[in-house]
């Protein structure tokens, strides 16, 4: 992942030139964040804390106005679409993308040339689609599917992708099937939660991640069927 790059200007979140771009960036003032970038043409590599721009284009809530023109207009200036948060984790811009559900940004990033599948995640230092589907961010997860990311057993199970889990099942019984079940409540899926719970899963299961029995996660994606279906086999809840 490597480390800074030497020269990058680095800013206080109170230095009047971040304040202002952030500020351009966040009203999708695309035309103020060309003109900042042109009195500074090393603005476009600048840190602010441990935030790229592109990361501030995609920072929580995300879905900033033109946000796709801001990512085009930092990329033309030369921002690394690539680059790492420095922080507690190593996120890319397209992490904070696919945890915000901005379908438009992340296809200006992946258009740009971003990695798909970038490891660093916050979730277990994956890949993009780990936080979407962890984040439940659904548009984007199956975005980052239709645009070629890898897609595990985990992303199968959330996604409802009974094909992957039909194969995978054709030879020996996957270790983590309570993961996946657990998975698939999770994202709403109760087509693929019938087939996993008939192949051995716990109804009850606890993943290592998380306090929540798959009653729990269903309740709080608020799928009604997947719901219903749960306590219609006696599922419990965590408390």
């Amino acid at each position: 992942m490597g480390g800074m790059a030497a020269g990058t200007p680095e800013l206080d979140t109170e230095d009047p030139l971040a304040v202002a771009v952030v500020a351009a960036i966040r009203t999708g003032d695309v035309a103020r964040l060309r003109e900042l970038l042109a009195e500074r043409p090393d603005l476009a590599t600048a840190r602010i804390g441990d935030r790229t721009l592109l990361h501030v284009v995609t920072d929580w809530p995300g879905h900033y106005p033109d946000g796709p023109a801001t990512v085009a207009a930092l990329v033309e200036a030369g921002a690394d679409v690539n680059a790492r948060f420095t922080g507690s984790h190593a996120e890319t811009p397209l992490h904070w993308a696919a945890s915000c559900d901005d379908v438009a940004v992340l296809d200006a990033l992946l258009d740009a040339g971003a990695d798909i599948d970038a490891p660093g995640a916050v979730i277990a230092g994956g890949t993009p689609l780990d936080d979407a589907t962890a984040f439940a961010q659904w548009r984007t997860a199956r975005r980052l599917v239709e645009r070629g990311a890898h897609v595990t057993l985990w992303h199968a199970a959330t996604l409802g992708r009974l094909d992957l889990l039909h194969a995978a099942f054709d030879g020996p019984e996957p270790a983590d099937v309570g993961d996946l079940f657990w998975g698939a409540c999770h994202g709403g899926q109760l087509e693929a939660a019938r087939f996993l719970l008939d192949r051995g899963a716990d109804l009850d299961w606890i993943p290592r991640w998380e306090n929540l029995t798959p009653l729990d996660a269903a309740i709080r994606g608020g799928d009604a069927d997947v719901i219903a279906w749960l306590h219609e086999r006696g599922a419990a809840r965590a408390s």
